[in-house]
């Protein structure tokens, strides 16, 4: 039985949540092999040779394979997995934005049923995911040959990234599907630690009241902890705060060390992005608030009162 976990990476490193798939690959058991495809990525090749557990790397290389069009990364995560010599029973995704837009194209050439979002392996074949915006867990039991699964990265812990030193195996990449072409990437530069791994993070809910507001309270505060800044999706749809700053069900799941929440009253589609926290601190007027049924510390009190002392005291 061989796992094979797709790396997520921007060809010069790897991305975090690539290291608790690994996790996850590990708990099912067997060899863990794990796919970089990229262009120019063998620096992210060398980087997953070195992660604890694995086995081998599988390093496919290709301009096709540069920005990871999810059409041309799943012809090439189908190339490798049909060829029956390695005999891959389990294909695992992070449960990121392109895991997501992958996983499913390979399911459905795989002809078999993806389970997503997996937080536990109970067996080679029964896995846990949350349901209900995490009210409820699910027992999930697949029969399926081959196994196509998306990991929720706040359900494991990162596997160790030195230790490993697996051999990197050099595969033909494939060719450009011609479906998708990459026409341009804007990304925001920030000096914040990024949202998904952050140990720290301080985020807003609407009652901040404007954007001007939400940068002037917050602001401080993780610039006093080194924190990244995340927003209920109330926030958001307010104007408070861009959409990548989301933090909740349809935004992007979180677990820090510390999670402050200034504001948020708590619905369960945001307590659904951030109750793994491992310490939840919770400031809001309202004490019926359902944040504070989350929280490991809360403060019923003027967050505009509260904020500016707790700043004082750090």
């Amino acid at each position: 039985m061989t796992t094979l976990v797709i790396a997520e990476h921007d060809n010069a490193g790897l991305k975090a949540a690539t290291l608790n798939t690994v996790a996850a690959a590990t708990a099912i058991g067997g060899d863990v092999h794990v796919l970089v495809a990229g262009h120019n990525a063998g620096e992210a090749a060398k980087a997953a040779s070195q992660i604890a557990g694995v086995a081998k790397v599988i390093h496919a290389d290709g301009a096709a394979l540069e920005n990871g069009l999810a059409e041309n990364l799943a012809a090439q995560v189908l190339a490798i997995v049909e060829n029956e010599a390695e005999g891959y029973s389990h294909i695992l995704f992070p449960s990121t934005a392109s895991g997501k837009n992958v996983a499913p194209r390979v399911a459905a050439k795989l002809d078999v049923a993806q389970i997503s979002d997996i937080i536990k392996v109970v067996s080679t074949d029964t896995f846990e995911r949350p349901i209900y915006a995490g009210n409820a867990i699910a027992t999930v039991q697949s029969s399926d040959g081959k196994k196509v699964i998306t990991v929720r990265a706040t359900g494991f812990d990162a596997a160790a990234a030195s230790g490993g030193s697996a051999p990197v195996e050099s595969v033909a990449a494939v060719a450009d599907s011609g479906k998708s072409s990459f026409v341009g990437r804007e990304v925001s530069k920030s000096d914040r630690p990024e949202l998904t791994s952050a140990k720290i993070i301080v985020s807003g809910g609407r009652a901040l009241g404007s954007e001007e507001k939400f940068k002037e309270v917050l602001t401080p505060l993780a610039d006093k902890l080194g924190a990244a800044i995340g927003a209920s999706r109330a926030a958001v749809d307010a104007g408070y705060a861009p959409n990548d700053l989301q933090v909740g069900q349809t935004g992007k799941i979180v677990a820090p060390e510390l999670y402050i929440a200034l504001g948020i009253s708590g619905a369960i589609q945001h307590l659904a992005g951030m109750k793994d926290s491992k310490v939840i601190v919770a400031i809001n007027k309202d004490e019926e608030a359902p944040i504070f049924s989350v929280a490991d510390y809360g403060l019923v009190a003027d967050l505009f009162t509260a904020v500016p002392e707790l700043i004082e005291k750090l």
